[in-house]
């Protein structure tokens, strides 16, 4: 039996990274909801173009803006364009987000006998690419919430949904920054729907396992030749379905924490991982 998802028919929702990757399998699974869209993203032009084509393919209201989840300015006149567009906020969703080569470490461990490759580690990491990388993901996070959640409050109902990730259970290797700010992101979540428990705006997000995207593929694929890396191996042999998730493969899930469906699941993360969380590596 197919779900049904009628609720969100006509809900209004924003999407903070919606041309990335996985943002644009969100938008497109929203909009087979029949879900009105506010797509932001720091791309403005990749974020209007999108919704361009989502009114024409699924039939649906939806806007591009650009926008900058890091600059309070930048939120606030979205959120004017998005109300005179729509007139109210019913869904939020932060997925904006990203990793960056320089908050990433050479090796996967210190080796003890050999002190020169210090800096290819932890001490080698650039402390202001760890900082971007920490605020993309978190106070990317955060302030939208601020910025656009105080309409849901006051109307007494709405959803967040954040994205989180697998990091943020268990950190890899390589990606302190990341992982940290994700980790963040899933104390923040939990806290926010005890915050928000009585107001009717539920909070909750997804933890997506490994997909590959801009910002990772430099990480698990040779650009040369275009075989997994040993880190990518790793990981496959670490993931019991044997595959790396693919976009759509988060639809459900998100149309099920956006959705009445749910409506008394609040302050959970929600694992879509192939089952990497629940193996012991034996």
């Amino acid at each position: 039996m197919k779900p049904d998802f009628s609720d969100l028919k006509n809900k209004v929702c924003i999407l903070t990274g919606g041309a990335g990757v996985l943002g644009k399998s969100m938008v497109e699974a929203l909009a087979s909801a029949g879900v009105k869209i506010a797509i932001l993203d720091l791309n403005g032009e990749a974020a209007e173009n999108l919704a361009d084509k989502i009114a024409g393919d699924y039939g649906v209201e939806a806007i591009g803006l650009g926008a900058n989840v890091l600059d309070k300015l930048s939120l606030h006149a979205a959120k004017e364009t998005i109300i005179e567009r729509f007139g109210r906020i019913d869904i939020l969703v932060n997925a904006a987000g990203g990793n960056s080569p320089g908050a990433t470490t050479k090796i996967e461990q210190i080796d003890p006998g050999k002190s020169d490759n210090l800096s290819e580690g932890f001490f080698g990491l650039d402390i202001e690419s760890f900082k971007k990388v920490f605020d993309l993901n978190f106070t990317g996070t955060l302030l939208p919430t601020m910025i656009f959640s105080d309409i849901m409050v006051e109307r007494g109902r709405g959803v967040i949904l954040n994205i989180s990730s697998m990091n943020a259970f268990r950190p890899l290797t390589k990606i302190p920054a990341y992982s940290a700010a994700k980790s963040s992101v899933n104390n923040f979540t939990q806290w926010l729907a005890v915050h928000f428990g009585k107001t009717g705006v539920r909070v909750n997000a997804i933890a997506p396992g490994f997909f590959l995207t801009h910002q990772n593929r430099f990480l698990l694929t040779d650009e040369k030749t275009g075989e997994l890396t040993p880190r990518g191996k790793k990981i496959i042999a670490s993931t019991p379905v044997g595959k790396f998730g693919q976009p759509d493969d988060l639809k459900g899930t998100l149309l099920f924490l956006l959705s009445d469906i749910s409506s008394f699941v609040n302050g959970v993360v929600l694992p879509v991982d192939g089952g990497y969380s629940a193996y012991g590596g034996v």
